[in-house]
């Protein structure tokens, strides 16, 4: 399991937080009555159904805060990261109704970051069963390239830091990589509640519409280990974090950003 996460920057591992499904999906119908300042509606005008997503969370959203001191989920990224700490980065709520044929557009998540490092990981965890063509999908080994994909903003398809999210050197254009999907070795997984996929920060992922009858929900929980430090970037990140008073190449403040595993020295 840690080889395969280190090789292809994801790996399915089934089951492991079943116990939980009932408190997450309480959490996030918590969530969706309480939205919190980031709640973003993703369907473009004309679109069928919802897709919202909401982060950062954790502190006010009891069930997701017991979830990520109390489960396994700082051990299970101890474990894929080879980190000796686990740091809390955010939590993400992403919800697809049923019926709606709004595409996750293919990203990842690496440059929306104030942060970076080797040791990152996402836990992808469904409350609801997902087939594969409608799951995560991942690119095998994009996480160890040169250059992320650039950039946007879900909705609009805008660059996100504006013309630095364009810069070739940098980043790699989105429709790049769709145009040479069928030469990428791309992952999905059929799903079921309390399974999760864990995938790097660096990670190019999407995922297709919910044309199913039901709710897709998803928590996400979002964590770093050892070495990943504040990095600088053109503008504004998601999640924003504003006034952290963090400069590059420290650590994560630990009373914004708790440990869940170990503690620095």
């Amino acid at each position: 399991m840690v080889e395969a996460f280190r090789r292809d920057g994801a790996v399915c591992v089934r089951g492991v937080f079943a116990e939980w499904v009932d408190e997450l999906r309480q959490g996030v119908a918590r969530n969706a009555l309480d939205p919190g300042p980031y709640l973003a509606e993703n369907v473009p005008v004309g679109g069928s159904g919802r897709f919202w997503d909401d982060y950062c969370n954790w502190s006010r959203i009891p069930e997701f805060e017991r979830f990520a001191f109390r489960s396994e989920a700082g051990p299970l990224a101890a474990q894929l990261m080879r980190s000796e700490t686990v740091q809390l980065f955010h939590d993400h709520v992403l919800v697809k109704e049923a019926g709606t044929d709004t595409e996750t557009p293919w990203h990842s998540d690496r440059p929306y970051y104030l942060v970076d490092g080797e040791q990152t990981v996402s836990l992808w965890i469904p409350l609801d069963p997902v087939a594969a063509e409608a799951s995560l999908r991942v690119i095998a080994g994009s996480h160890r390239r040169a250059r992320d994909l650039e950039p946007t903003r879900w909705l609009s398809g805008e660059s996100f830091y504006g013309e630095a999210s364009q810069d070739r050197r940098t980043f790699r254009p989105r429709h790049d990589l769709e145009a040479g999907l069928a030469s990428e070795t791309v992952m999905a997984w059929d799903v079921e509640p309390g399974d999760v996929v864990a995938f790097h920060f660096g990670t190019a992922h999407s995922a297709a519409g919910n044309g199913s009858d039901h709710p897709r929900r998803v928590f996400s929980l979002r964590l770093v280990g050892d070495d990943a430090r504040v990095v600088a970037r053109p503008g504004p990140t998601s999640p924003p974090f504003p006034d952290h008073g963090m400069a590059p190449g420290e650590r994560l403040r630990r009373d914004w950003f708790p440990f869940v595993v170990g503690s620095a020295t």
